[in-house]
């Protein structure tokens, strides 16, 4: 029996690898050490091919999230729209932490309901400026828009 491990290069295991993290991600709500050990045994790959799949995509992440994750799009769309570009990607960011009551370089709300962050591109470049609160896109945001998806999910 040879102990040759897989490598991710193959393509079947490429492919059990993202649906195996998405799984592990679902069970233990991040991607904890153990969780990609796991991954990594039951598919026979190294625990390193595995964090680095994991760290490579956005939708994984390896520390615990906030109950909603806001992630905004700074992709080229998002970052020039806006009237007179005061609610592009940059100014629904600032939105956003002022609402959130953030610091700069802070990422997580202080009661830890809300987390922060910006991604390259959400795919919906039509509906400028966009932000994605955990699997729900929100699109041609306004801050009247941003008050009133707080409002619902600070009553949930």
């Amino acid at each position: 029996m040879s102990s040759h491990r897989a490598r991710p290069e193959d393509p079947a295991k490429r492919a059990m690898l993202l649906t195996a993290l998405y799984i592990a991600q679902e069970q233990y709500g991040y991607l904890s050490e153990e969780a990609i050990a796991r991954v990594a045994q039951r598919l026979g790959v190294l625990p390193m091919d595995v964090y680095t799949t994991a760290s490579f995509y956005t939708l994984f992440h390896q520390e615990p999230v906030a109950r909603y994750r806001i992630q905004v799009c700074e992709g080229l769309s998002c970052f020039l729209s806006g009237e007179d570009d005061s609610f592009g990607a940059e100014g629904l960011l600032a939105y956003l932490r002022q609402k959130l009551g953030l610091k700069e370089g802070q990422q997580r709300s202080a009661d830890g309901k809300f987390s922060l962050e910006t991604v390259q591109c959400l795919a919906a470049c039509d509906t400028a400026p966009n932000m994605r609160i955990n699997e729900e896109l929100y699109g041609n945001l306004t801050p009247a828009k941003v008050d009133s998806i707080l409002a619902e999910l600070a009553k949930e």
